[in-house]
């Protein structure tokens, strides 16, 4: 297993020789990043839990959205991992369209799942997020722990404050997501958040109305600049599109 350099850096101060060792380590993993998700096309990034197995009904559902996003010749991006991620790469995979994970190096060894196309493994936590949201259209939001609840605060968070574009995100299982959405409602009645805010999720639990949902609110010129985009590459970098 690689050396989790992070619980390091993230422990407080360091020597300076570690600290900028730190340094170049993270620039190198966008870096890393950036080369191989500049050609992947436009994308819907689906996030859930990595403990739902095949045989669960949101393993299923998650196959379904990345069927979709296949069809309709976008790219399905995941963390990488097993569970609801699995599920949207295979889904895609099993239809014909591009499927990415951006794998974590975690303690207990999470290995990327076996329906990716294109994939990365990361040390930092951070730089998988950032990669996860600059590279995405659109977020799908399934069933998940505290780390799919930390992606879907931050993304809208981005949103809110103006640090991204306003992009869809769906929210699907009415029943999992029932008691966040009440406490949802409870911010706003206090005045902690914008009642405005509370429009930028849409709540279901239909995969077709989801994906409708996240077709009627793409952004064309989004979808054209990230197709042209991946099309070209920069002898400087000796990048190829095979990537």
């Amino acid at each position: 297993m690689k050396k989790l350099i992070e619980i390091d850096f993230l422990n407080g101060p360091l020597s300076r020789l570690k600290e900028l060792s730190s340094v170049f380590s993270i620039a190198k993993e966008f870096i890393k990043g950036f080369r191989t998700l500049h050609f992947v096309g436009p994308c819907v990034t689906v996030f859930g839990s990595a403990r739902f197995k095949e045989d669960h009904p949101y393993y299923q559902t998650a196959r379904n959205y990345g069927a979709f996003i296949a069809q309709n010749k976008l790219t399905t991006l995941t963390g990488g991992g097993p569970g609801i991620m699995e599920a949207a790469n295979r889904g895609a995979f099993e239809n014909g369209g591009k499927s990415v994970g951006i794998n974590i190096v975690l303690p207990h060894e999470q290995k990327p799942n076996k329906y990716i196309q294109v994939g990365l493994e990361m040390e930092h936590f951070y730089v998988r997020k950032t990669m996860l949201i600059k590279y995405t259209l659109a977020f799908i939001v399934m069933p998940g722990g505290m780390g799919t609840l930390d992606e879907l605060f931050e993304t809208i968070t981005l949103i809110q404050t103006q640090k991204i574009k306003k992009i869809p995100i769906v929210l699907h299982g009415t029943e999992y997501w029932q008691s966040l959405m009440v406490f949802i409602d409870k911010m706003a009645i206090e005045g902690t958040i914008a009642p405005e805010d509370k429009k930028l999720i849409f709540l279901t639990d239909n995969v077709e109305d989801g994906m409708q949902f996240v077709l009627q609110n793409l952004s064309k010129n989004d979808i054209k600049k990230q197709e042209a985009l991946a099309k070209k590459t920069s002898w400087f970098f000796a990048e190829s599109t095979s990537k």
